[in-house]
């Protein structure tokens, strides 16, 4: 804004006496015209209707007890993410954990969105176990997927892998993190403490490269029959920015 301008809104001598507070007023006019940076816009994906198994039960088919999952409930940043953990996950079945299900359909979406955010992890497959143990699993395994359905029909298969997008959700400090995810969340159990381990989650980040296009739902699958990695779910985040 030019000094001229100003001159209307003072008299003579408050122009020449008052300089500098003129200049911090025709700066503070310039700063309120300028909008504040948003916010990335998030959105918590609801899974409350899809959970099939509460964080008060234990995990883990054997009768060992003090195996919970004891991540806070609530809104909390994990990750640098923010994410809704409910009073319980989405638990897919495998090998081990036959009782629970090949695959969870339909976790409702109905928007469009630039990133989805998972927290995750899998059951069985580091912690103290080792390779030749029954419930080992190798790295560069694919335990199982999540399908993106878009309102054109079209299909999306986002893979997870062990070793690059999960780990057992038990570890030994001495295990290594994923590749392509990030350790979000560590805590501990009664149990784990027992076997000198601890607990974590990752959270997998995924461009989604149809942004434009509405995302109709999510189905959660597992190789069941082919492994025994089980892997859960917690919550997922959509990022629209």
């Amino acid at each position: 804004m030019a000094w001229a301008c100003l001159r209307q809104f003072l008299e003579p001598e408050d122009f020449t006496m008052k300089p500098l507070l003129a200049v911090a007023g025709i700066w503070a006019m310039f700063f309120a015209a300028v909008p504040a940076a948003q916010d990335k816009r998030t959105t918590y994906v609801e899974l409350k209707d899809k959970f099939n198994h509460k964080l008060s039960e234990k995990f883990g088919n054997d009768s060992r007890e003090g195996n919970f999952l004891t991540i806070d409930k609530g809104e909390q940043k994990l990750g640098g993410v923010k994410f809704k953990i409910g009073d319980g996950i989405i638990q897919l079945g495998s090998k081990v954990l036959t009782e629970m299900p090949e695959k969870v359909e339909g976790i409702k979406v109905d928007k469009k969105f630039a990133k989805l955010h998972i927290l995750h992890a899998t059951g069985y497959g580091g912690g103290p176990n080792q390779p030749g143990t029954a419930w080992y699993v190798e790295d560069d395994t694919e335990i199982g997927e999540y399908q993106i359905l878009y309102e054109d029909k079209s299909v999306h298969t986002i893979p997870i892998v062990y070793g690059k997008d999960v780990r057992d959700w038990w570890f030994r400090e001495d295990e290594q993190e994923p590749t392509r995810s990030k350790v979000a969340w560590k805590g501990d159990n009664e149990l784990a403490k027992k076997y000198e381990c601890r607990l974590r989650l990752y959270a997998t980040t995924w461009e989604n490269p149809k942004r434009d296009k509405k995302v109709i739902s999510i189905d959660y699958i597992s190789r069941k029959e082919e492994t025994v990695a089980a892997p859960f779910c917690a919550a997922m985040t959509l990022e629209e920015k």
